[in-house]
Parts: structure tokens; C-alpha cells; sequence
């Protein structure tokens, strides 16, 4: 098997490439596994899935040739996720891959941090910058509630040893629905203070595997900031350029939160995000129905000319907006039934790396 490493030149501006909406190719999200050992609600409701066959999971230097094409071509925010990427043995020797690369200036990873206390301290050494732990909830019988699974000290003893660690930038998402969790955004505030992590809430979005999504279980970003105001007092936005999802609001302590609104106010017009599966299937959008096999090239031993020929005329078309169109829609109801998850499991968030 070839692996293809292309030498990534100098200045980053000069090999940018844009979209139809002059978006540039920036950030890539990488699912290193489809599995996970949790069922959350709003992301793998069922018990049972189908799941990628393991022959067609990329290895490690696979995924490293392939940042390695999409770092010539203007990457430079690189975001490790699943599945639960931390099931995926081994994983600091390709977290070490990724760090040795100069044009990747950022690289992250999101877990659902049942695993981190044992990884924590192996990860950082390896080089990962940033770690974001999701977090729905601080009481152990509504975790078990939403998750299918008895975890929740594991979880909160990973944050404390990401701390330990040496991590900076700690993030805690928290995915917010209505008579579910949306009576602990203080709480989740509070706790965010404790540990010295940023907690984003997250709307309850109508993609991949959300099967029991309604509407009526959305808790905007509007109740949200107005929910804190009640309790803090003045929330105040934080003017910023950015294309991170998250908008950030600061509390009259100086405390900052941030909140992730794709399901009422779409953030598609600055989003540099594409996302390759474990698989080695590239989507331009979490809401794309198709994407761009890369797996196969490289392993016939694509050159790096013919990966350039591949990528770069499907992102300068890319119009992708998915959450904008959602919010156009008279009746929104899950953007994939069951029967269509179980035919195609790219259908799948926690395949495609949400």
C-alpha cells in the first residue's frame, strides 16, 4: 500500500482554497471510529446500529497522508472526533503524527470523556492542544437517563485529569432540550467556573441519527441568553471575528459562555468545516447526503496532483448551507429516518464526526 505525503510548501494565503461563498478549506474534522460506548439521545438514540466495516477504517498513516493533502491546500485547524475517538486504540501515536506538522496550528479533539482519565495525561504529551468535553447534564440518574449508560463519574474524573494534564482552553459542550436538561444551565455555569473550562450549550439539532428530534424540544439561543439574564443579570456578546460555531456572550463576573445555535440561526456562511470519516469518506456539510471517497484513491496510490484534482474542484463549487435550508422548511421533522441510517451508515453523525 502507498501512502501518499506530499511536502507541504511555505505560506499558507497563497494555496487557500474558497467556495462558491468565498469560505475558505480551513478546519477538518476527522472521525477516527463510528463506534461509540455511549447511546445519547440526540445522537444515537437506538440500541443497535450498522457499522463501517472494519477493513475500510483508514490507519493512521493513511489519515496522516491525507492532512497532509488538505494541509497543502490551506488546512490548518485540525479536530479529532468519532464515534467516541477514544476507542480507537492507540491514538496518541496519530495525535503525535498530527502535531509534528507545522501548517496545523490547531488540533483538537471532542469526547465524550468516559474514557479521557486514563488517556489525559498520554494525549498532551503526544501534542494535542485542546480537548472539549461534551457534558449534558451534572446528575448521574439523568446521565444514565440520556446516555443508556452508568459513566457519569468517569466522565467528570476525565475533565479533572484533562486539568491535571496540563490542558488549556477546556470546553464543555452541552447539548440543551427542552424538559430534559434545560433546568441546569446555571448549574453547568457554575461548574464550568470549578473546573476553569468555557461551557458552550449546543441547540438539539434535526441531523444524522437525531431520530427523536422535535421542534417543540429546541431551547434557542434567545431563551438561553435570556434564562442566564434572569439568574446573572446583563449577558453581553463578545464582538469577535470568528468562524468557530459558537457565539460567545460574557456574564457581569466576567465568566464566558458560548452557544451554538445551527438549528435556529445557522452559522453555514462562515463555516470552513469539512468532515472525513473514519472510513475515508469526505462531506462538505454535517447535513450532506453524499460525499467524496478518498480512501480509494489513496490506496491505488493517488498522486498528489490527483487528490488536488479531486478536492479542490468539488470545494470551489461547494454552496453547502444545511442548517440555513432547515430553517427555511414549513414542517421540519429528523433529517433521516431509521430505515435510511440502517442502509447508509454515513448517514449517521456519529459516523461523520459531529
Amino acid at each position: 500500500m502507498q501512502i501518499v505525503s506530499p511536502n507541504v510548501p511555505g505560506p499558507r494565503e497563497d494555496h487557500r482554497v474558497a467556495d462558491a461563498f468565498g469560505r475558505p478549506l480551513r478546519n477538518l474534522r476527522i472521525s477516527v471510529t463510528d463506534r461509540c460506548n455511549l447511546r445519547c439521545q440526540y445522537c444515537m438514540p437506538e440500541e443497535e446500529y450498522v457499522w463501517l466495516p472494519r477493513g475500510d477504517i483508514l490507519h493512521f498513516e493513511e489519515v496522516s497522508a491525507l492532512v497532509d493533502v488538505f494541509a497543502e491546500l490551506g488546512v490548518e485547524k485540525v479536530r479529532l472526533t468519532g464515534g467516541e475517538p477514544l476507542l480507537r486504540r492507540g491514538l496518541p501515536s496519530l495525535v503525535r503524527m498530527l502535531a509534528g506538522k507545522p501548517p496545523i496550528r490547531d488540533l483538537a479533539m471532542t469526547t465524550n470523556g468516559v474514557l479521557l482519565a486514563e488517556h489525559a495525561q498520554a494525549l498532551y504529551e503526544a501534542g494535542l492542544h485542546r480537548v472539549t468535553v461534551s457534558l449534558d447534564t451534572l446528575r448521574p440518574a439523568r446521565f444514565r437517563a440520556l446516555t443508556r449508560r452508568d459513566s457519569h463519574q468517569r466522565v467528570l474524573d476525565g475533565i479533572e485529569a484533562t486539568v491535571r494534564a496540563g490542558f488549556k482552553g477546556l470546553k464543555l459542550d452541552t447539548v440543551v432540550m427542552r424538559g430534559i436538561n434545560d433546568d441546569e444551565l446555571v448549574d453547568l455555569i457554575e461548574y464550568g467556573k470549578r473546573v476553569g473550562a468555557e461551557v458552550r450549550f449546543i441547540e438539539y439539532m434535526d441531523v444524522g441519527g437525531a431520530t427523536l428530534w422535535s421542534m417543540d424540544k429546541v431551547v434557542s439561543r434567545t431563551e438561553i441568553v435570556e434564562r442566564l439574564a434572569e439568574h446573572y443579570g446583563p449577558v453581553t456578546p463578545v464582538v469577535e471575528e470568528s468562524s468557530a460555531p459558537a457565539d460567545r456572550f460574557v456574564l457581569p463576573d466576567g465568566t464566558i459562555f458560548g452557544i451554538i445555535s445551527s438549528t435556529t440561526a445557522p452559522f453555514c456562511r462562515s463555516c470552513d468545516r469539512s468532515r472525513l470519516t473514519a472510513d475515508g469518506m469526505w462531506y462538505l456539510c454535517l447535513y450532506a447526503r453524499a460525499g467524496t471517497d478518498l480512501r480509494g484513491p489513496l490506496r491505488r496510490g493517488a498522486s498528489r496532483e490527483e487528490f488536488r484534482s479531486l478536492i479542490i474542484p468539488r470545494w470551489q463549487a461547494r454552496t453547502d448551507r444545511g442548517a440555513e435550508e432547515r430553517l427555511g422548511l414549513d414542517r421540519r421533522a429528523p433529517l433521516v429516518q431509521i430505515g435510511e441510517l440502517r442502509k447508509d451508515p454515513h448517514l449517521e453523525m456519529h459516523t461523520r464526526g459531529g
